[in-house]
């Protein structure tokens, strides 16, 4: 059960070597939790972040998780379960995918899709019920703000979290009034040694891109000059230096949010909260006009 401050004191990760997450779990171990379970895909990474977090004082262990495998979840995540009472989940996975590439290659784009949504929606609902059964937690989502509207630069994965959005929300209303709290967290571009080194920004979890040798699922979307040209505004926004933007994050800000938004019990916590009031005003701006902002 979550302290009389509000701390969880079990935590259930899913998507064990997300950035954000690892400095959310050690966020929490600093104040109270003690139990933690990594979920993700078996590798060095996933042992290594058990062992950071075991080193601060918590009960670790990993789990064998892949959000691509559906069938698997209710098994997976029940028995986790089963186990113990779990105070709070971060569901925290996710590509963020090639955009040109996966232009070129439905079947990559297919990827991103059923890692960031298909597989959310179906660890989402397993959780969610499980959290019910016990009748209390919280669940924590990790969105992005390029699900707010899609970008020329990004709208394969910002669609996939457009629909995780959406769905989260949905759950935290069909959950109201049950004892569990569904919270939706929308970071901007975070700064992180992950974001640094793949040129993206916004990956995170367990789950591998697609390969650049992966099958061809089609013809293109479009033209080859214009696959080139996306690459090309990919690589810009990708390029640019993070620090300069008032708009970028950390995973450790991302945490201090996350922290807080369970302590007032948020139903959407913005990373940094002036992200709110500059998507309300890009969500009005005509689409002619939006197609030619430099974002």
């Amino acid at each position: 059960m979550k302290d009389a401050f509000g701390a969880p004191q079990s935590l259930l990760v899913l998507g064990g070597t997300s950035e954000i997450a690892l400095a959310t779990a050690r966020r929490l171990i600093a104040l109270r939790t003690r139990t933690v379970r990594l979920a993700g895909r078996p590798s060095p990474a996933l042992d290594a972040a058990a062992a950071d977090l075991r080193a601060r004082g918590a009960d670790v262990r990993t789990v064998g998780f892949d959000a691509l495998d559906a069938a698997s979840h209710e098994a997976v995540l029940g028995a986790v379960f089963a186990e113990d009472d779990i105070d709070m989940v971060l569901l925290a996975f996710g590509i963020a995918g090639d955009q040109g590439r996966d232009e070129e290659e439905p079947l990559a784009a297919v990827r991103v899709a059923q890692t960031n949504y298909t597989g959310a929606v179906s660890a989402g609902l397993v959780c969610a019920g499980a959290l019910q059964a016990q009748g209390h937690g919280s669940l924590v989502v990790l969105s992005s703000v390029a699900g707010e509207r899609a970008r020329r630069a990004d709208f394969i994965y910002g669609s996939s979290k457009a629909g995780l959005d959406a769905f989260t929300q949905g759950l935290g209303d069909a959950l109201h009034g049950t004892g569990v709290h569904v919270m939706v967290v929308r970071p901007g571009v975070v700064r992180s040694a992950t974001a640094q080194a793949t040129a993206t920004g916004t990956a995170s979890g367990t789950v591998p891109a697609a390969p650049p040798t992966a099958p061809r699922g089609g013809a293109a979307l479009l033209a080859p000059e214009r696959i080139v040209a996306a690459r090309s505004a990919s690589a810009r926004f990708a390029s640019a230096p993070l620090e300069a933007s008032p708009l970028t994050t950390t995973p450790e800000a991302v945490a201090e949010a996350i922290v807080t938004g369970l302590r007032r019990r948020s139903e959407t916590v913005w990373v940094p909260g002036s992200l709110r009031a500059v998507m309300s005003a890009l969500r009005h701006v005509p689409r002619p006009l939006f197609r030619r902002l430099p974002i």
